[in-house]
């Protein structure tokens, strides 16, 4: 029976970094799982990579399907935005184990649609200032940088991520500090093991 990798954390944490290095990973065969979202499309980003990008009619459709596993929306500097995955066939945890990013209010979600027993939290922290700094390098690299969504963005995480949300959704061994990539990326992989062996 396979489970889900659920990675977590406030912006620029490194989630995407993560991800992809314990893909790379030998020693696991993950399968991924491509999200869907309604915001625009930004620089280097591909359909069906990333994201699955569709419109506002797109989730509609889609919710009233009753394929949501979890979604959520947010009132951006630009309009709403909405994230969301769905059930249409890339999960079966009959055969595989999954890796994927979400929020924690995502997880929530998933652990009620499948059960806690289905999924390994991994919540990746790293101090505020820094964090700021790589979001703030990453945005000026875009054609049109959103630096008003890049704050309100870091602003909602202290209220997203807060102490008492990461307990009550029971995050314990499952927190990880990347202030060095190789040494938290190792400390991960030994936990995911330990993990998929229960």
């Amino acid at each position: 029976m396979g489970k889900i990798i659920y990675l977590m954390g406030k912006s620029s944490t490194g989630k995407d970094t993560i991800y992809k290095r314990l893909l790379q990973r030998e020693e696991f065969q993950f399968q991924t799982i491509t999200p869907y979202t309604t915001r625009p499309i930004r620089v280097k980003e591909k359909e069906g990579v990333e994201y699955h990008f569709t419109d506002e009619e797109g989730f509609r459709e889609l919710q009233r399907s009753g394929k949501l596993i979890e979604q959520r929306a947010y009132h951006t500097y630009h309009g709403l935005w909405r994230y969301f995955t769905v059930d249409d066939g890339q999960i079966d945890l009959e055969q595989n184990d999954y890796i994927y990013i979400g929020t924690l209010e995502a997880f929530e979600s998933t652990v009620r649609y499948y059960g806690r027993e289905k999924l390994v939290p991994v919540l990746i922290e790293l101090d505020d200032g820094v964090r700021l700094q790589r979001a703030l390098d990453r945005e000026k690299k875009q054609a049109q940088p959103r630096y008003e969504e890049l704050c309100r963005r870091f602003l909602a995480d202290s209220e997203d991520f807060s102490e008492e949300k990461i307990q009550a959704a029971g995050i314990g061994a499952g927190r990880f500090y990347n202030d060095d990539l190789q040494s938290c990326l190792d400390k991960i992989a030994v936990y995911i093991k330990e993990e998929l062996q229960k």
